[in-house]
């Protein structure tokens, strides 16, 4: 079943892969197989970003889009069968950061040239720019779109607050305006997304697709003891999530996945599925994109989403 992205026309499946792990975790022969299997499943939102993935030794950023984009470069109809989604605003080695017209102009077509398409069809803002006019940003956004190298544009770490300001700013300038929001939104992490974030998204038909989706890996169930956390390199970052409340949620979703004979992962997106656009996952080998994907066809019932709110409140 697709779903829309806001006013968009766009739609998607509900799920999107998440692309940072490309040149990182990732080397680009798997990337092609994970892309392609993805696809085959039905499934179509890439996500990325301009800056993915620095972070890695000896990379400089841009390494994510330019996997998709020699991915794409192989044709086949795999333009047609994606929607590509990704990101400015972070730093990016002699390009600066911010959302400045400028530096909006230039990144479009970096972006453009490393995914070796002529169009972006998701163009959002990585995160806000205290520094620029929003007026500034949404016209140089709008502009990208009337001149079609940009499809539809979105938010990304926005606040409630200067969401509804974008979103009223676009509608005074007559301009495009932002059809999602990426939030940091997991079963673990409910606060900063639910409440003002959430009821602004409902009432402005804004779509809403999340990342950390499985917080950092922790939500598939791979880290339950200190030791777990030498596994793999986002071992540091799923620490945080290990106190009295992480476990009673591993638990609870212990317990669903059993009665439906799933994996804690499928129910962690499964919940989500239920309550935003498309989540936004990432998977290094096939077995993980195969488990992740089935998430999709995986139903709860009253029972469990109770179960699972409960432990997660």
């Amino acid at each position: 079943m697709r779903r829309a992205l806001g006013r968009s026309g766009i739609e998607v499946a509900p799920l999107a892969f998440g692309a940072n792990v490309f040149g990182w975790t990732v080397d680009q022969p798997t990337a092609f197989v994970l892309l392609d299997a993805f696809v085959e499943r039905g499934f179509n939102l890439v996500d990325t970003a301009d800056v993915y993935s620095k972070w890695a030794p000896g990379n400089a950023g841009g390494e994510s889009e330019a996997v998709i984009g020699r991915w794409l470069a192989q044709g086949g109809g795999r333009r047609e069968r994606v929607v590509i989604a990704t990101k400015v605003g972070m730093e990016m080695p002699g390009a600066g950061k911010g959302l400045a017209r400028q530096r909006i102009v230039q990144a479009v077509e970096a972006s453009l040239k490393r995914l070796q398409t002529d169009r972006i069809d998701l163009y959002q803002a990585h995160a806000e720019d205290p520094d620029t006019p929003i007026e500034e940003t949404l016209e140089a956004f709008d502009r990208l779109v009337r001149d079609g190298k940009v499809r539809a544009i979105g938010a990304s770490n926005y606040s409630a607050e200067s969401l509804e300001s974008a979103l009223a700013a676009s509608t005074r300038l007559g301009a495009a305006r932002y059809e999602t929001l990426q939030p940091g939104y997991n079963l673990y992490s409910r606060s900063g997304f639910e409440g003002a974030l959430a009821g602004l998204c409902r009432r402005e038909g804004v779509a809403v697709i999340p990342y950390y989706a499985l917080a950092s890996g922790f939500l598939t169930g791979k880290y339950r003891t200190e030791a777990d956390l030498a596994q793999g390199p986002r071992g540091a970052g799923v620490k945080k999530y290990m106190d009295a409340r992480g476990m009673r949620i591993l638990a609870a979703l212990d317990e669903v996945a059993h009665a439906l004979h799933a994996k804690p992962s499928q129910v962690a997106l499964a919940w989500l599925m239920a309550r935003v656009t498309a989540p936004i996952a990432s998977a290094t080998t096939l077995a993980q994109l195969r488990e992740l994907t089935a998430s999709a066809g995986l139903a709860l019932d009253a029972r469990a989403t109770e179960t699972l709110d409960r432990a997660s409140a």
